[in-house]
């Protein structure tokens, strides 16, 4: 038998969903910072990336943090378009056909 594989938990970070209604609305992002405490943060909350939802104990550690592979990886992820329901109903076929039957059917009509 293989290893195991398990979901970690323990340094898991907000989702890309999240991390873009967060930049979107500053509402979004107060309601969130709302519910950790200040004394249990790094840095007691003062350093905060908001694309990576991390937390950091000076500016130094941040600023070295944005210069990082990982950071300008998820800037690039969250510059793409989110999925939506259309994208994936257009994926598989569904209501994509944009008059196409019609003229399909003019066609064929024409032709005979």
């Amino acid at each position: 038998m293989g290893a195991v594989r398990r979901i970690k938990t323990k340094r898991r970070t907000r989702d890309y969903d999240q991390v873009r209604s967060d930049i979107d609305s500053p509402r979004h992002l107060a309601i969130y910072k709302e519910t950790k405490a200040e004394e249990d943060l790094p840095g007691l909350g003062q350093y905060y990336c908001v694309e990576c939802s991390k937390w950091f104990e000076s500016e130094y550690n941040m600023n070295a943090h944005r210069k990082g592979k990982n950071h300008k990886r998820r800037l690039r992820l969250l510059k793409e378009e989110p999925h939506s329901q259309k994208v994936a109903e257009a994926a598989v076929g569904l209501g994509t056909d944009n008059g196409k039957r019609e003229q399909v059917a003019m066609d064929i009509s024409e032709s005979v």
